[in-house]
């Protein structure tokens, strides 16, 4: 059953003003509505009174490229090399003059390119689980944050061009319930953007802007960087740091610097973790009976299926499982192709050896979220041991786990059912409830930093 979005009522569209007007115009607006409803025809209007969410965006060329397959470095908003030959590469293949540059016509024929992917692909995504991309400053970022809660939204929007300094707006919105209509709760958006070189200059200006008090978040859609001055500026003001590893360009190299930002002491939380959840769930109750539990040790083949194109996901619950066992990595080694194979070899406490594959499946039709699992296998080489286990979310990836066993059947099988809420404004609007360090996953992330430690090596 499809949900049909809330009515929003806007109490102040979109205004441009200067940077030293922001509380002052804000405030305007609560005047000129009446916090009691004065005008009559609307109820009262609760302003933002939960928490403050500082929401900085992937530069749009960047993102664009990366998106289309031309780009694979950092979403930083730095055109250096890598982007200037992503361009230049952009403009030979659709005869545009070669300049290596984000004229408006590249740019045009960019956003042409991703609409007919956006079509192609049956959703409102990209074809790498990117959400879609725009400069808007509707509400549309944080629908779900605003239905149920009264905050604050900060944008930053770091944009490629001549350095102009930094545009500031303002609006309100508010999403009218029709199960309850007795008082709107209301979010204020703050919009600033400019070139990243701009928004860094105005950096010290943001944490006035946080509301006082309460809790403060930083949603980071870009390319984590724990050397970018902005970036350590927020985070150190705020409360949690929030990422989504499903967007991460270079997802091992992406992954290894969220452990350094956890090494740093930044309070970080990740949104494709969230997605990992039901996995756990399933993973921990499979070896909940006493008898299962005393064959945990027994594990020493791991298989993991996920949709080619992200292994955040199945490294992150590799991770997971690896803290939990107390397993440590010794060996690493990928290989490349039709399907991408990673092979890693740990050692148990009983020093005896642990295989583990992880498999980017290509499929035909992707889904929302890149990088998602689809089945995974825990069993052993001992053909007495009571420990094997197949978790899947397709009837395709279960017979695969069957045909591909090995010495040992499995013992028990366990379908994950087909979440709705794996959008990550969804499962930011969960996110914003808790904050503070997340000792799981930063022990699943030790672990991840450790694996890609050695194939950095090898």
């Amino acid at each position: 059953m499809i949900s049909q979005a809330p009515t929003i009522y806007s109490l102040q569209a979109p205004k441009d003003i200067s940077l030293n007007e922001i509380e002052a115009e804000l405030n305007k607006i609560w005047q000129s509505y009446g916090l009691t409803g004065e005008d009559g025809a609307l109820p009262p209007a609760t302003r933002a009174t939960t928490f403050t969410l500082v929401v900085y965006e992937p530069e749009e060329t960047q993102y664009l490229l990366a998106t289309l397959g031309f780009y694979h470095g950092p979403i930083d908003g730095i055109l250096g090399p890598q982007t200037d030959a992503a361009l230049r590469q952009v403009q030979i293949k659709y005869a545009l003059p070669e300049t290596g540059t984000a004229t408006p016509e590249t740019i045009a024929k960019l956003r042409e390119e991703y609409s007919k992917r956006q079509g192609a692909n049956g959703t409102g995504n990209s074809p790498n689980g990117n959400t879609s991309y725009s400069y808007s400053t509707s509400p549309r970022i944080a629908d779900e944050i605003a239905l149920r809660n009264p905050c604050r939204i900060i944008a930053l929007f770091p944009i490629v061009g001549e350095d102009e300094g930094v545009k500031a707006q303002v609006s309100a919105y508010c999403p009218i319930q029709k199960q309850s209509s007795s008082t709107l709760i209301c979010c204020e958006y703050i919009t600033l953007s400019g070139t990243p070189a701009a928004l860094e200059r105005i950096g010290g200006m943001i944490p006035a802007l946080l509301i006082g008090g309460l809790p403060k978040f930083l949603w980071w859609k870009a390319t984590p960087d724990p050397n970018n001055s902005l970036f350590k500026r927020l985070a150190a003001v705020c409360n949690n740091v929030i990422v989504d590893s499903c967007d991460f360009n270079e997802s091992e190299s992406d992954l290894r610097s969220l452990q350094e930002l956890v090494e740093n002491g930044v309070p970080l939380a990740d949104l494709n973790w969230r997605r990992l959840a039901a996995w756990q769930e399933l993973t921990a109750e499979a070896y909940d009976p006493p008898h299962r539990r005393a064959a945990l040790g027994e594990i020493d083949r791991v298989t993991i299926d996920y949709e080619k194109g992200n292994s955040a996901q199945a490294l992150l619950f590799l991770g997971w499982l690896a803290s939990r066992l107390q397993w440590q990595p010794v060996s690493y080694k990928k290989e490349s192709g039709d399907y991408d194979i990673t092979r890693i070899q740990f050692v148990n406490q009983d020093q005896k050896q642990v295989e583990a594959e992880l498999a980017g499946v290509p499929v035909a039709k992707a889904g929302d979220i890149v990088g998602d699992l689809t089945a995974l296998r825990l069993s052993s080489t001992n053909p007495k041991a009571n420990c094997g286990t197949v978790i899947c979310s397709e009837t395709g990836g279960c017979m695969r786990m069957e045909t591909h066993g090995g010495a040992q059947a499995a013992g028990l099988f366990q379908q994950v059912s087909s979440l709705s809420e794996q959008k990550a404004e969804a499962l930011l609007s969960q996110q914003v409830l808790r904050w503070g360090r997340e000792s799981l996953f930063e022990a699943s992330l030790a672990v991840v930093a450790q694996v890609l430690r050695l194939g950095a090596k090898s």
